[in-house]
């Protein structure tokens, strides 16, 4: 059994990227060739972004939105502490300084009323100019954009959305990439839209920041002369090959693949609600699923439900095992856990299971069995 099951989906979609990838080898056309234009503009369409500028991957993705907003030096970037280290570090490589806030112990997203608090303090202390929010859609759950944006507005505060896991989800008719002034997602092989290495994606409705990323992608080069270079930029550009490899799997994820993996959450949800916390979705919230965590008793019984799991062939992980303010690279915050209080119960109580649209109901029977017993 696979924890995401990459296989299963080449077999289904087998003669589609063959066939693009055999196109982009015999035309030659490696980096930005049209599949990379014809990809951009239709996930932009899907979205409901006016623009798509596909990138090397997910961390660079919000690096370049953070450099095209110009954050840098003496700003504040606040930002959950329970997520990927990208979601983070993004503010320290523009030069910035990443506060992190506690989470909704529901959603595992980042909690509306401890980002205010966090913003308040900064103000107070006045070494630092609050200037972005980085609400991550962690494991393919949109944030609580309704609050996060009123906070957003409130303090004039740039919103760059981190969907990197959330590609798919929605909140009513809006989906997630299509929130605040600018998003990034991840094409990372594992992500709810994944392709055969590393990708990423930005999602603007603004022209001048639209040229600006495309020329920051490119080593900051000009819109006319590739050779005459205005600004420090990035070598961060969506290969072809990844582009064509996207493509049909981005129609089976519309035509099938996120309605398919919807079931196996709420096949999962139906068996496991009674005796395990389940992911929580609210109201006209929809999730791409990037995992399916529950939520167990306490550490040892998480860790012995892990053991148990392995034992019978089945993959888990803990995603993630600690927080953003545990992380060795920011020790030199001297930070302690104080106001963490949800990201450490959530550090020790998570387990996420095995989720794919791929996923047959014999195997949910099997992992559901053994975490019931």
């Amino acid at each position: 059994m696979k924890f995401r099951d990459l296989g299963a989906q080449y077999e289904a979609l087998k003669i589609q990227i063959d066939e693009g990838i055999r196109e982009v080898i015999e035309s030659n056309s490696f980096i930005l060739g049209k599949q990379v234009t014809e990809l951009e503009n239709e996930l932009a369409k899907y979205v409901g972004r006016k623009y798509c500028i596909g990138v090397g991957n997910g961390t660079d993705a919000l690096v370049l939105s953070l450099m095209a907003m110009d954050i840098g030096k003496g700003d504040a970037v606040f930002t959950t502490d329970f997520t990927y280290f990208a979601s983070a570090s993004c503010a320290n490589s523009v030069g910035a300084t990443p506060v992190f806030v506690d989470i909704d112990i529901d959603t595992f997203n980042i909690c509306p009323k401890s980002l205010e608090k966090a913003i308040e303090k900064v103000i107070k202390e006045g070494k630092l100019t609050p200037k972005a929010i980085i609400p991550v859609d962690l494991f393919g759950l949109p944030a609580n954009f309704d609050e996060i944006l009123k906070i957003a507005e409130k303090y004039d505060l740039i919103v760059l959305e981190d969907a990197a896991q959330g590609f798919g989800g929605q909140i009513k008719d809006k989906k997630a990439c299509s929130f605040g002034d600018i998003s990034a997602t991840s094409f990372f092989p594992a992500k709810p839209l994944g392709c055969y290495g590393d990708g990423g994606a930005i999602f603007t409705d603004d022209d001048k920041v639209d040229e600006r990323l495309r020329s920051l992608r490119a080593l900051g080069k000009s819109p006319i002369d590739k050779y005459d270079n205005r600004e420090i930029g990035m070598n961060s550009r969506l290969d072809t090959i990844q582009a064509a490899i996207l493509l049909p799997k981005f129609k089976a994820f519309v035509d099938y693949e996120l309605n398919d993996i919807n079931k196996v959450a709420n096949s999962y949800t139906q068996r496991l609600k009674e005796k395990f916390k389940t992911p929580t979705i609210p109201e006209g919230y929809l999730s791409s699923w990037a995992q399916y965590t529950i939520l167990c008793d306490d550490e040892e019984t998480r860790n012995n439900l892990q053991k148990k799991l392995k034992e019978n062939d089945i993959p888990s992980m803990i995603y993630y095992p600690r927080g953003m303010h545990e992380q060795a690279a920011f020790s030199y915050m001297n930070l302690t856990d104080d106001g963490f209080e949800n990201t450490i119960k959530a550090t020790k109580r998570v387990l996420s299971l095995p989720i794919h649209p791929y996923l047959q109901e014999e195997d949910i029977d099997k992992i559901t069995d053994v975490l019931l017993k």
